[in-house]
């Protein structure tokens, strides 16, 4: 088998549908791919829908398990996946059609541990097609994970590159399990073990804008266990850094570039602080720790990946410990006057 699609859901009746129609429109033939959606104690229809699939076509897949969070239910679509490549779709989100062939066939040709390519932001008009199928991508350059975060600004999302199994399982990475942040931490870690590696420009993924997802949700709850796990992120942001070979010709720029990614979770932690209702007596204890890692002051955030106005304007707050509860204080009143 080819490849294995892992799909975890949480009350996605709205958006699974599409998501699994992409997949199946694919000119891929059955027998090659697998489609494992993971509920994860969905309260929709979410299971009856996925259920109905799998009776329909035999390459999909259903698990039905307790809610441990989207880390759990992409491990456990892991552990049963048997294809020689895996894929990590997230349910509302879907795939230009007949992408798969195209990306399959890099993947093996070129002999890939990790294949990234492109994707569309999209909010309700639907791009079926993609844009570029038919270009021709030649040779695609390879390179080690090292190299590659080096040159490139990378996401952190995983539903941008596909993954060889095998590899993946002879690293031993897995999903944190029970903190958001888990694909963020997942991708920079699989980057840095992979030996081949590429992008290709294919205009593939699409990834739908939904202000009810995850990392949206304002509940004061799910805010804050984000601001957290953010800070956990830099922490082991940093034992990956510290495990880094020193000896390798790109590892001082492949170091900059996750700096630069780490000290953007303690950034945005601190933004979404600002509008969270977390005591602000925490914060001298939060930035305590992110000065034994070298993760603030915020010295290398701003840069190529991050900069204009607002991320400098707010770097220079943050960096200046006075002026960070005042300022949070203020912007507090203000937004929830507004709100």
């Amino acid at each position: 088998m080819r490849l294995s699609i892992v799909i975890p859901c949480y009350n996605m009746e709205l958006y699974l549908p599409e998501c699994v129609d992409s997949l199946l429109n694919q000119n891929l033939a059955p027998t090659s791919y697998e489609i494992i959606i993971v509920n994860d104690e969905s309260k929709d229809a979410t299971l009856q829908i996925a259920t109905k699939y799998a009776q329909e076509y035999g390459n999909i897949k259903v698990i039905d398990k307790k809610n441990g969070g989207v880390g759990a239910a992409r491990n456990s679509g892991y552990d049963v996946a048997r294809g020689k490549y895996i894929y990590f779709l997230d349910p509302d989100d879907y795939l230009a059609q007949d992408t798969l062939p195209v990306l399959l066939s890099k993947l093996e040709e070129s002999d890939l541990d990790i294949l990234s390519f492109n994707s569309k932001s999209v909010y309700e008009k639907k791009y079926p097609t993609s844009e570029n199928l038919t270009d021709d991508f030649g040779d695609l350059k390879v390179t080690d994970g090292i190299t590659y975060i080096a040159n490139k600004k990378y996401h952190n999302e995983i539903w941008w590159f596909i993954v060889k199994r095998e590899f993946m399982q002879a690293t031993g990475i897995r999903f944190i399990e029970g903190k958001w942040m888990e694909d963020a931490i997942l991708t920079a870690e699989l980057f840095c073990e992979a030996k081949r590696m590429a992008h290709i420009p294919l205009d593939a993924h699409r990834y739908r804008i939904l202000p009810t997802s995850a990392m949206r949700n304002k509940s004061p709850g799910h805010y804050n266990k984000v601001i957290y796990d953010n800070a956990n992120a830099a922490h082991v942001y940093h034992d990956l850094m510290e495990r880094l070979p020193k000896d390798h010709p790109n590892a001082q720029a492949c170091l900059t570039r996750l700096k630069t990614r780490q000290q953007s979770f303690v950034f945005f932690l601190l933004v979404r602080l600002m509008k969270s209702d977390i005591s602000i007596s925490e914060i001298p204890k939060m930035l305590e720790g992110f000065e034994k890692i070298d993760a603030y002051p915020l010295k290398k955030f701003l840069g190529p990946d991050y900069h204009g106005f607002s991320y400098s304007f707010l770097v220079f707050i943050f960096n200046r410990k006075p002026l960070i509860n005042p300022f949070i204080k203020i912007f507090r009143s203000l937004y929830n006057l507004i709100k």
